[in-house]
């Protein structure tokens, strides 16, 4: 069979792909606007890198979609590895924010009108990469903007793409499964443990143990925090935007026994998904932040309400929260329980 030789322009398309940037500005009866092609070509890059985002996401997505996740197999390895990936990614688009605040308000406000509806807030591929990762549309800031196909929302259909993706389980959910169906807290592996806590509230000697331990470690202003143990550990609700109580001590034990081997890929897992947080997080901070710099609190393009919009989303549109706020209850490694041989046995060590 002839190979057909590649030629780099032609694999890439870089024809097409150079021919996409377009500013209005430079158009006939306007005034050219330089940093319009900065502006277009920043959007566009990010729209890129938000593709390989979804690309690598719907492979971590389809792992622990698996009735049954494999914890020592090479596709959870690949998981970690993808999700470092895309912190690398977000640790680029962190960055990508200053090259475009080279631009200044008045460099801006050359072209800022032509713009109108169009606004970031229509990135169909942003919306479904938060879907995707498990942002309900009920948790979002001002929700109602998201709701929006009128002039500066979305069109029907990206609009009906989006609704889609929120009925398709999200990762957080995929995660929580993942997290409960962990096997490590049955009865048979903690007959030779033997438990010191005189309260009994846990239904686990372990549990109780821990409670017991964590509470002693409390400093007298933060003894309200036996509550929150209490709510997130034993007690708690499950919601569709959270983890479950046994979820959540699932995510605490892998967290707090991470020095063992066989945990070594699930806390690496686990800490990707909470710096993937952070960084989106950042991200957002710093767009609200440079947003503030160039148009002050003047309305957005696509009719938010601009600065805002974006600083109330930097707060509330955390997704895995629950898994951040693990560190609120640890405790010093010196202090943390005995595993029971049996436990260790099966987790493939020899006591």
């Amino acid at each position: 069979m002839q190979h057909n030789n590649q030629y780099y322009p032609s694999y890439l398309r870089l024809e097409q792909l150079l021919d996409c940037q377009h500013p209005l500005s430079f158009e006939e009866g306007q005034t050219p606007a330089h940093d319009e092609m900065l502006f277009i070509i920043i959007h566009q890059a990010y729209e890129l890198w938000f593709k390989q985002l979804l690309f690598e996401l719907d492979y971590v997505k389809k792992v622990f979609n698996k009735e049954k996740v494999d914890d020592n197999s090479e596709e959870l390895n690949l998981c970690r590895h993808r999700l470092g990936r895309m912190v690398r990614i977000m640790e680029l688009l962190n960055q990508q924010v200053a090259v475009l605040e080279t631009m200044t308000p008045l460099d801006f406000l050359e072209f800022r009108n032509l713009l109108t509806p169009a606004s970031g807030f229509q990135s169909k591929q942003f919306r479904l990469l938060e879907a995707s990762l498990g942002l309900k549309m009920e948790k979002r800031h001002q929700k109602d903007y998201y709701k929006r196909t009128n002039e500066g929302g979305f069109t029907q259909p990206d609009y009906q793409e989006i609704n889609a993706e929120e009925t398709v389980e999200s990762l957080l959910q995929q995660i929580n499964r993942w997290l409960e169906r962990m096997p490590f807290f049955d009865e048979k592996y903690w007959v030779d443990y033997q438990p010191e806590a005189v309260e009994k509230i846990a239904h686990h000697p372990f549990w109780d143990d821990y409670r017991t331990i964590y509470k002693n470690s409390l400093t007298h202003n933060e003894e309200n925090q036996l509550k929150g143990f209490d709510e997130h550990f034993l007690y708690g609700q499950t919601y569709e935007d959270s983890l479950s109580p046994a979820a959540r001590r699932s995510a605490l034990f892998i967290m707090l026994y991470r020095d063992f081997p066989v945990f070594q890929t699930s806390f690496q897992i686990l800490d990707k998904l909470i710096e993937l947080d952070h960084l989106f997080a950042g991200w957002r901070h710093k767009h609200y932040v440079m947003v503030r710099r160039m148009i002050g609190m003047r309305v957005g393009t696509g009719n938010t309400s601009g600065a805002g919009y974006l600083e109330g989303a930097v707060q509330q549109h955390y997704i895995f929260k629950d898994l951040s706020g693990l560190a609120t209850f640890l405790i010093e490694r010196r202090k943390l329980p005995a595993l029971p041989n049996t436990l260790i046995q099966a987790l493939g060590f020899r006591g």
